[in-house]
């Protein structure tokens, strides 16, 4: 609690306004003359003019340097002008004379804003030790052991104060909050509700309110009070920057990044905004937006680690992969633990292909040493777990992933949950991401526990899933966004296993298992990953059939032209496939060239592939590039593969995965080349699935004269195109139940071998 302005209520408990009472109250009787110079101070003090107040009590204390109310009084004078440790001189001279209740209220008031908690405390419950009524000093104590942490001390401070005075507008506030605290979100809703139901023009309740409707994902639901909050308080800055989070977390990216420009009107320095505003940018792939803010954020503060791993991560959507690495490695310089930021630089070198693999597999082995202490690596080496016999129950499954949205991972693993065996496995999914949209809604009532850990931090995630008594967690995730790496690395359950979501090795010592299958990770492969492969005896991923897509309308080009290209994001894209794909081009006079994907907004982006390509020697003319604005839903986009007579896939980093079982479903037949490692070999494993790996080349020369022999059959692309999708639909690619058979037969026997050893140990 601040020192009242002049128009707020006295917090001595008079219950008058502060220019009316000035929280001062003589601690006895003045005598002689003394009496009638304290009346006319105040007169001065309660009118606001605190320059000729001062005058008088200093005037009182030459006079009798122990006057109790004269030192009182003018304490609380220069505690209201801001000199806090001047006022807790004057005010414990006072009491060392003659102690009073509002003495020690206005000593623990300037003591808080000293931010001396202990001692703020103690004066509290010496004004309560004289007044045990004193609901102001149970009000003030209650938000003294909120910042201290004692949340349920506070709510027995706030509820006693609000017994006493159930009238007190900012305490019903400040019992909210520290319900929130203890995570009772739905009684702290009923205090804020109650709070403006006493004042509805509380702007800081209506904050408060929507802070927790924040935090239980209630997004919608808390715009309304954020916005009442500041049409009441135009200048309340964290108002319009939770605004801007909540706005982020629906996606509506052009309203949050307005939000924080407001914020940013009224503080510029303000570094979150900036943050946010450039990440709210990325999505929108604005990257040189969002490169501007972030380097606004630097400016400001050059060893913000933070600025330069969110810098990085733009830089690499705009192609510049050198500078990224470089803003990477400055966040580590910067902050040698900082998990997020190694994660983001094995991506780029996972990704992209950079390191040999050698190297790559040092920097990932590198990763726990960094961000995971030593005791805690050795702890979870040496964790025990006792689960209780399988027989009579189920194996309990727990997947961890920050991806159960509008994302290539929940593309695949909805249909895995919804095909799990129920008297087989015991389905937990733990989502680590606050935002939510229709996916989360499909994929939240599949798992008979769905966990939301957004807030958690690694130790309580940690013990969470140990207290959920998992048997196999898996993760989804790898050192992509939203990971929790470090829960993994300490070991949260007997059996951990990477599935899906990364396309090289985690580096974890304690991640026992990568699935994979035979064409993915081959077992030449192996020394390229710490963790054990597990080879499923199918393709490893069930792609979802999208019964609603409409049906392919494609026809030959009556001029004929050849398209050809793909939607892959701009980061698969690398120097050696656009060399590749020149080579198609030139020796297809006939054909050219379509790109399509969300990067594609991004006028830089735009220039640099289109010079990328011209390089070869292909003139502009052959070249068409689009971004997501080309199409409005998901069905549109499918349509829209119509345009393509043939898809390449990318080669010298990452392959396609989701576009290939897109753009085959859509009847577009896919020329790919099998890769040397895992993350090239993704659409080689998903043609393998469906019946096609003619498509698939073992060599560049082979790649082009593949591409080529499917452009001059137009025969055979007409009866491919629309005999593909009953083909797919039947093959391993889209037998969801089958896989999930297998995906237990391999949990389940994870399980066992983890038992075999223990009993051996």
């Amino acid at each position: 609690m601040t020192t009242p302005g002049r128009n707020d209520l006295c917090p001595c408990g008079s219950g008058k306004k502060y220019k009316q009472c000035c929280q001062l109250h003589p601690a006895a009787p003045a005598k002689n003359n003394s009496a009638t110079t304290i009346q006319a101070a105040l007169e001065h003090h309660r009118s606001g003019r605190l320059t000729q107040a001062e005058e008088i009590y200093k005037q009182v204390l030459h006079t009798d340097p122990a006057h109790p109310d004269a030192l009182h009084y003018l304490g609380a004078l220069t505690s209201a002008q801001g000199k806090y440790e001047e006022a807790v001189g004057l005010i414990s001279r006072a009491i060392g004379i003659k102690p009073s209740r509002s003495m020690h209220y206005n000593l623990g008031n300037a003591f808080r804003e000293l931010k001396k908690l202990d001692e703020a405390a103690e004066s509290y419950r010496h004004a309560l030790a004289l007044d045990p009524n004193y609901a102001e000093a149970h009000s003030n104590l209650g938000s003294v052991l909120l910042a201290q942490g004692k949340a349920e001390e506070a709510v027995e401070s706030f509820r006693r104060a609000l017994a006493i005075k159930p009238g007190l507008v900012e305490t019903h506030s400040n019992l909210g909050n520290a319900l929130k605290t203890q995570g009772k979100l739905n009684e702290a809703i009923e205090c804020f509700r109650h709070t403006l139901d006493l004042d509805p023009r509380y702007a800081d309740a209506y904050f408060n309110l929507g802070n927790v409707l924040y935090a239980q994902s209630k997004h919608e639901a808390a715009i309304e009070p954020y916005r009442k909050a500041i049409s009441l308080k135009p200048g309340h800055i964290e108002a319009h920057y939770n605004l801007g989070n909540v706005l982020f977390a629906l996606d509506k990216m052009a309203a949050a990044i307005e939000s924080y420009r407001n914020v940013l009107a009224l503080k510029p320095d303000h570094i979150e905004a900036l943050i946010k505003t450039g990440s709210a940018f990325v999505v929108l792939s604005n990257f040189d937006s969002a490169i501007e803010y972030f380097r606004k954020a630097l400016a400001l503060k050059p060893d913000y680690a933070e600025a330069y791993n969110y810098l990085g991560y733009a830089l690499k959507e705009q192609g510049s992969l050198e500078t990224a690495i470089e803003a990477s490695r400055k966040a580590l310089a910067l902050k040698p633990d900082y998990a997020d930021a190694y994660s983001n630089l094995l991506f780029l070198h996972g990704y992209h292909i950079t390191l040999d693999h050698e190297a790559y597999l040092a920097e990932a082995r590198g990763w726990e040493l960094a961000c995971v202490p030593a005791e805690e690596r050795l702890a979870a080496h040496s964790r025990v777990f006792s689960p209780p016999p399988l027989h009579g129950r189920r194996l309990k499954v727990g997947y961890v992933s920050g991806d159960y949205r509008k994302h290539a991972v929940s593309s695949f693993i909805e249909q895995l949950f919804a095909s799990h065996d129920r008297a087989r496995v015991e389905l937990f999914a733990y989502s680590v991401n606050r935002q939510e949209d229709a996916v989360t809604a499909r994929i939240k009532v599949l798992p008979e526990h769905w966990v939301p850990v957004h807030g958690d931090t690694i130790p309580e995630l940690y013990n969470r899933i140990r207290n959920d008594g998992i048997d196999v967690l898996v993760d989804l995730s790898g050192h992509t966004g939203h990971n929790r790496m470090e829960v993994f690395a300490r070991r949260a359950a007997p059996v951990q296993v990477h599935y899906l979501g990364y396309f090289a090795s985690t580096g974890l010592t304690e991640m026992d298992y990568l699935i994979g299958d035979r064409v993915l990770t081959p077992p030449e492969l192996d020394w390229h990953f710490t963790e054990h492969i597990w080879r499923l005896p199918r393709v490893r991923a069930s792609y979802d059939s999208k019964a609603g897509v409409p049906s392919t309308q494609w026809q030959p080009d009556k001029s004929g032209t050849i398209w050809i290209g793909g939607f892959n994001n701009l980061g698969k894209l690398t120097p050696a496939t656009f060399a590749l794909w020149a080579k198609v081009l030139h020796a297809l006079p006939q054909a050219r060239l379509l790109l399509k994907t969300k990067e594609l907004a991004d006028e830089a982006n735009r220039r640099r592939i289109l010079d990328e390509i011209c390089s070869h020697n292909v003139p502009a003319e052959r070249v068409e590039l689009n971004d997501s604005s080309s199409t409005l839903d998901w069905k549109e986009h499918m349509a829209y593969y119509d345009r393509l007579d043939i898809a390449l896939d990318p080669v010298g980093a990452h392959g396609g995965y989701t576009t290939t079982c897109d753009a085959l479903w859509m009847g577009v037949p896919v020329i790919a080349l099998m890769g040397d490692r895992m993350a090239s070999r993704m659409t080689s494993s998903i043609l393998d699935a469906v019946g096609h790996p003619e498509w698939v080349a073992s060599s560049e020369a082979e790649y082009v004269d593949k591409a080529v022999a499917l452009a001059n059959n137009v025969r055979e692309r007409e009866a491919l195109r629309f005999a593909q999708r009953e083909r797919i639909a039947a093959s391993p690619l889209c037998d969801a139940k089958d896989l999930a058979k297998e995906m237990e037969n391999a949990y389940l026997e994870m399980f066992r071998l983890w038992q075999e050893k223990q009993r051996q140990q």
